[in-house]
Parts: C-alpha cells; structure tokens; sequence
C-alpha cells in the first residue's frame, strides 16, 4: 500500500502545472517591514510616496500616524480597518518607531525563487522525485498561475517577450482562464498597481494541444531566470565533485549524473511516458536517491557548428542523485542505461526514434556517450553524402591553388571515328605523318639539307601542330 501510495504522489507531482507566486504586500506580512515586525499601535508607518503599492489588509489596527504613497490601494478584508492611537497602553508595544514598507519593486516574474509548484487546489506539492529545469520553474506558456485568496502583490513583468502566455491566472480567490476575462481585469484599477514591467500578460485559456508535450517557451529570458538564481546562491553556481558537468538544456548550472536526449515520431505520448518511467523505473528502492525532470526543449541546431538553423524538438531527460564523492551521479547513469535498454526493446512502439546519452560521474570514467539510433540507414546516408562534398569541395580547392593537378580526360567523339575509322600506323623511327602539313621528317643522312622551318634549335625537333599546345610539348 505504502508503495503505491509513492508511486501515485511521484505521478501527481510529474502532471503538476499549477505554479503559485509566493512573496505578498500584505500588511500583516513581518517581513514586509523594514523591523521584521508587523507595526503596532505606538508605530509611525511610512509608505514611500513615490512607490506604487497594493496593500491587502486582513484585520482591524491601531497607529500613532501613517504616511501613505502618491499611488497605492488598501484591500481590506472584513471588519479590518485603520484607527488613531489614543495613548492607553499596548501590550509589547511602547517602542514607538517608525516601521517603513519594504520596496517590492524588484521582485520578478522571472525569478525561479518566487514560485512554487502547488496541487491545482492550492496546496504545496512536496519536493519529490520530480524536479524541472530552471527554465521551467517558472510559469510556461500552459501553466496555471496562482496568487494566494487575501493576498495583495506586485509583480515586475519585465520580459524579452512582448507577451507571456499563460493558460490561466487566479487572483482574490477568481479564476480568469479566457482572454476576455482578463482583458476585463486588465481594464481594473488594481491591474497596473499589481503588475508593472514591459512584459504584457496574456490569458489564452487553452492546455498544450500536443500529445508530445509542449516545449517551456521561456528560453528567450533564460538570461534573467538564471541571473535571478544565481544571485540568491550568491552569483556563483554551486561546486561539483564530477568531471566535465553536463549542461541541460533550460538549466543555469552543470549537472551530474546523466542525461538522455530523444527523437520522437508524431506517436510518441510525453505524459504516457512520463507516467512509464515512474512507475517502471524511478519508483524501483534502488534507485531511491535519484531525482528526475522530464520535457519536451528546443535544441538549437548548427550547420557545420558555425551557421545557425533552426530549432529541433527533442525529448529531454535530466537524472540526478545524492551520491557524494567518486559515487556522485553513478546511481543516476545507471538509471539512465535502463532507460535506454527500454528505449532500445520498446522505443518503436512508445513513439521513439532515436536515443542519446550523455553522464558526468565522480569517477574517472565521466563524459562517456552511448547512443541508440533506429534509423542508422538515414544517418549514414546524409553522412557519406557530405563526406562526397566535402572531399569534391577539397579537390577543386587544391586544384585551383596549383596544389593537386588533374589528369586531362580526352573523351574520344562518335563523328570524329566515323570520318577517320582507318587504325593509325605503328610508330616508328622516322616518326610520325601529319596529315595538316606535307613535311617529311629530318633526314639521318647528315649530308642533307633540312628546310628552315625545320632548322634545329638547342638540338631539339620541333613539329608545328595546330591540334597540341606548345607549351604542352614540353617537359
């Protein structure tokens, strides 16, 4: 029982995409103020006048004097509301200070450390097996966004997308999951005091239509996701006992253990294969100390690995363990050797194509690569053919630099032997009879004259033919 109770909770966090914003601006929050403390009645509490501000006020408080900002709101809840301190004594309360809000002005969209993934109710999923890529930890494109009921917030939507997609958005305890509903709330007072920044939000209301799952989208500000993570673990990734660390594709640090890339056909079914890697595999006690992320990126593709192409889709599988010294990452590899003994027996059926793998171990036997292709007779094909061009390509560049001389093919014509179809005659001493000139070869008998035009030179002979290129005589 309690082993299918851990399967059915590694299943529930692999489907999870309900992503909750954590941080608030609510004035009951401790760590909303600059004291660590929520203001009490002999408090001075001072909003920055120039800040703007959505502030959610649950219950009833009594202050000496509060300065409020240019441009804010205060929601409150019922029966919560603001009185004058009247002087009388206040139990653990006779500092009298001034309690300043804290700025929640840089507080990102794009920073992993806001967010939490949430059970589509709400509730925090507990960190399990099933962890994602730093890319993903933020909402994607077909994620659901939860802001906390009674909770107030500013979001900084600063974006390298013009939009960010989103399937749908609950806030106040409301659910907005189509694009006019929350066109509706956009046009709200408390919209543009919740969300700034040149990133515009948008609701489409629609899941991933595609079986094969759906790729993050939020590559294009990887930059700030990753410049946002490292700047709470202070600005450095973080050491790692393995040799040549792998680099996941929507990952801001190196990994160890072992990564698997597959090629899939429109068949393939990425929940299905999720649901199977779980329940087959990572759920087995041996391999209880290994964590894995499982999506569908973009893998950009190069020509010749100098000249961009476009992107190609492939299945990423990301496997991690607690292993410490020369043992880290090695019960991860040897997870990752099942997967592909599985994609080698079963990858037709399950909608795979092709296979990769890549580890990075504590031990010296680290950046190995194991591969499994189902279709080599392509591959092979596309290789031998650009090994052809490039050999051709070779060929012609040194020939034209002088480097490599090509012999002269003389390809001989059907008119031709059909005008001329007598043999010729062997050759002999006296050497040969041009049919262009009647001229007979020089004489070896030394007494006789030899026609100027056929005067020795450098004691040489020389014949006149229209058909050969002189400077092709010589040697």
């Amino acid at each position: 029982l309690f082993f299918l109770l851990g399967v059915l909770q590694l299943l529930a966090a692999a489907a999870a995409v309900y992503k909750q914003w954590i941080p608030n601006t609510n004035f009951e929050t401790a760590s909303n103020w600059d004291k660590g403390r929520v203001p009490c009645a002999s408090d001075v509490v001072h909003f920055e006048k120039n800040k703007v501000i959505s502030v959610f006020v649950r219950s009833p408080h009594t202050l000496t004097d509060m300065y409020l900002p240019l441009n804010g709101e205060f929601v409150l809840a019922s029966g919560a509301g603001f009185a004058a301190f009247d002087g009388s004594w206040d139990p653990g309360c006779d500092s009298g200070v001034t309690a300043r809000f804290a700025n929640a002005e840089d507080r990102a969209w794009f920073d992993p450390t806001l967010w939490q993934v949430v059970s589509p109710s709400g509730e925090l999923e507990p960190s399990g097996r099933i962890f994602s890529v730093d890319e993903e930890c933020v909402p994607c494109h077909y994620d659901d966004v939860i802001f906390q009921p009674q909770t107030s917030f500013r979001v900084n939507t600063d974006s390298s997308q013009q939009e960010i997609h989103l399937r749908s958005i609950s806030l106040m305890g409301q659910e907005l999951s189509s694009p006019e509903a929350w066109a509706g709330y956009l046009r709200g007072s408390s919209a543009p005091l919740q969300f700034h920044g040149n990133g515009t939000l948008q609701v489409t209301g629609t899941g991933c239509p595609d079986k094969s799952g759906c790729a993050c989208g939020n590559t294009l500000d990887g930059h700030r996701i990753c410049t946002a993570l490292l700047r709470a673990s202070g600005s450095r990734c973080p050491a790692l006992t393995c040799r040549n660390p792998l680099q996941p594709l929507g990952h801001c640090c190196g990994v160890c253990g072992a990564t698997i890339s597959l090629d899939f056909t429109p068949d393939f079914d990425l929940q299905k294969y999720r649901d199977r890697l779980v329940q087959a595999l990572l759920s087995q006690p041996k391999y209880a100390g290994v964590r894995m992320a499982v999506s569908k990126v973009h893998k950009a593709q190069t020509f010749l690995g100098l000249i961009p192409r476009s992107s190609t889709p492939l299945i990423q599988i990301v496997l991690i363990d607690d292993g410490a010294g020369a043992q880290t990452g090695t019960a991860a590899v040897q997870l990752a050797a099942d997967v592909m003994e599985d994609v080698a027996q079963h990858g037709e059926a399950l909608g795979i194509s092709s296979g990769k793998m890549e580890v990075a171990t504590g031990s010296t036997f680290s950046g190995q690569v194991e591969s499994h292709e189902l279709g080599r007779t392509t591959a092979g094909t596309v290789f031998g053919l650009l090994f052809s061009l490039l050999l051709f390509g070779g060929i012609l560049f040194l020939h034209k630099k002088g480097k490599l001389r090509l012999p002269t093919l003389h390809i001989p014509r059907p008119w031709d032997r059909a005008e001329d179809p007598a043999s010729p005659e062997p050759a002999s001493d006296k050497g040969f009879d041009n049919p262009m000139f009647d001229v007979e070869p020089p004489s070896a008998d030394p007494g006789e004259e030899m026609p100027q035009e056929m005067a020795p030179k450098d004691d040489q002979v020389f014949y006149l033919n229209p058909l050969y290129d002189a400077s092709e005589m010589e040697t």
